[in-house]
């Protein structure tokens, strides 16, 4: 009995050390925030595993076109309002709530004309797809979107087909 009494007496220091020694070697910093062109390399790089993972027929390939373009003027159009909402500052919303609550209605009805454009893009390439492609279609596309849809993996509690911006 004694025995196992000192074996997790000694097992719970030397759990602790790591943890002393974390919290004495600065204190919480604020975590990293990617740059523009961070944003800008990981929207190419999902617009890539889009069409990846839906591995288009050669008859297929005419109408990807349309659509990588229209997903790159939306991801172009979000990185600029990131950044634009970054210069803002960020008191911003509680020094004018009423102007960032007009902006962000702004964000959001750009962010709606370009679902509009992706939307009539992609039905081309979606109408020829077979059935496979098309149950990959639609979680592939919210990932090239970085939006979250109900119920896939890592949604937001009530999450839906919208973004932050």
């Amino acid at each position: 009995m004694r025995i196992f009494f000192l074996g997790g007496l000694v097992c719970a220091t030397l759990g602790a050390v790591p943890l002393a020694q974390a919290t004495e070697a600065e204190p919480f910093t604020r975590p990293h925030r990617f740059s523009a062109q961070d944003i800008a390399a990981f929207a190419d790089a999902r617009i890539v595993a889009l069409k990846a993972g839906l591995q288009l027929k050669a008859e297929q390939e005419t109408n990807w076109p349309a659509l990588e373009t229209a997903l790159r003027d939306a991801a172009k159009a979000r990185v600029a309002r990131i950044e634009e909402t970054r210069n803002s500052g960020a008191a911003a919303f509680s020094a004018d709530p009423i102007g960032a609550l007009q902006r962000r209605a702004h964000y959001m009805a750009a962010r709606s004309g370009e679902l509009d454009k992706i939307a009539a893009a992609a039905k081309p390439l979606y109408d020829v797809l077979d059935e496979a492609q098309k149950r990959r279609f639609g979680p592939l596309l919210a990932s090239a979107l970085h939006e979250r849809m109900r119920g896939a993996p890592g949604a937001r509690r009530g999450g839906d087909m919208t973004s932050a911006f």
